[in-house]
């Protein structure tokens, strides 16, 4: 279904709705009444949840690659993978000291602040668990991490020196103000599908290159000029409408993903882009835009240095047709122009 469609199936909806009166209005409660029920018996479902500790027996049997210690006066097992136990309860890593590799994934999973002592951790998974917050003291070496299908609301505790690559998918987020911009200066990429973000505003991280935002709730495009090394935007499936927020900031902005969003013209919004100097590659398919008469000439008229358009290259005929169309539109401005100061002059 089309966003059109979508607004106009939305807009019937709150007519009957009113037609029907009290009968809707009792559906209505009824199905509040029934969202809180589940939320209860979700709730329960967690708490039914059975107390599993990890154990020694368990480590031993999951632990493997053997290095030298980070002293390099012993040799240690480095990489544990306990995924998928059904574990609650992880508090004897604390013992666990010379770990660089963890994957604790598809666990029931509510506190991993244990970890804070495993100063040599390189990279941790901790996906599809029961976080809400990773309440983690600042790791020296980490330089993965991934809490992707949690319940996280925030991101504090996700602000580590060397850290190159965060993946936070499908989490409770609507805010990034807990990122502190001053301990991720290594941060590339930054993972935040399926959250609940309303603004691009809030990302102040300068050495940033890959932002993906897609299957958030965003309508407005802003702050993004504190990102001058972005590369990078991914933000399909979300509400923005406007191309306002990007400026001459996004020096090195080379590709832009706006599937699946609300732009209504072309003609007024694409020009908009005319400040990213090294944009290359855009996606536009399913807006509204995408609906008008010679859409792909129109976009290439705006943004002559663009190579692709929804994955799909422009041909060289495509070129000069939109360098024609280009050329003409500015003789006939430049002749309404002087048509307008000689009529002043003749007035």
């Amino acid at each position: 279904m089309s966003d059109n469609e979508a607004e106009e199936t939305f807009g019937e909806e709150e007519d009957n709705a009113e037609e029907a009166g009290g009968e809707e209005g009792d559906e209505e409660v009824l199905g509040e009444e029934e969202e809180k029920l589940g939320e209860e018996e979700e709730v329960e479902e967690e708490e039914k949840v059975p107390d599993l500790a990890l154990t020694e027996e368990h480590i031993a049997e999951c632990l493997s690659l053997l290095c030298k210690t980070g002293d390099g006066l012993a040799h240690a097992y480095v990489r544990l993978d306990v995924h998928d136990r059904q574990l609650t309860d992880i508090n004897i890593l604390k013992s666990f000291i010379h770990l660089r590799y963890l994957d604790l994934s598809k666990n029931n999973l509510k506190d991993i602040s244990c970890l804070s002592a495993l100063t040599h951790l390189l990279t941790l998974k901790a996906d599809y668990n029961l976080l809400t917050t990773v309440k983690l003291e600042e790791m020296p070496f980490l330089q993965v991490a991934s809490f992707n299908d949690n319940k996280m609301k925030t991101l504090e505790g996700c602000s580590h020196p060397m850290l190159e690559h965060l993946s936070v998918n499908n989490n409770l987020i609507s805010k990034v103000d807990t990122l502190e911009p001053a301990k991720l200066a290594r941060l590339h990429t930054l993972e935040l599908r399926g959250n609940k973000l309303t603004t691009t505003d809030g990302f102040c991280l300068p050495n940033l290159k890959n932002l993906f935002l897609a299957q958030n709730v965003i309508t407005v495009i802003e702050g993004l000029d504190r990102m001058s090394s972005l590369t990078t935007l991914h933000m399909r499936g979300n509400q923005v409408k406007t191309l306002d927020g990007f400026t001459d900031g996004l020096q090195m902005l080379q590709y832009i993903n706006l599937r699946e969003n609300s732009v209504m013209e072309v003609k007024t919004e694409v020009p908009k882009l005319q400040c990213l100097p090294l944009l290359r590659a855009m996606v536009l398919s399913e807006n509204p835009c995408t609906e008008e008469d010679d859409y792909r000439i129109e976009v290439l008229i705006a943004l002559r240095k663009l190579e692709r358009l929804d994955k799909e290259e422009y041909q060289e005929e495509e070129r000069t047709e939109a360098e024609a169309i280009a050329e003409q539109r500015k003789e006939e401005e430049a002749n309404a122009e002087n048509k307008e100061d000689t009529q002043q002059e003749e007035d």
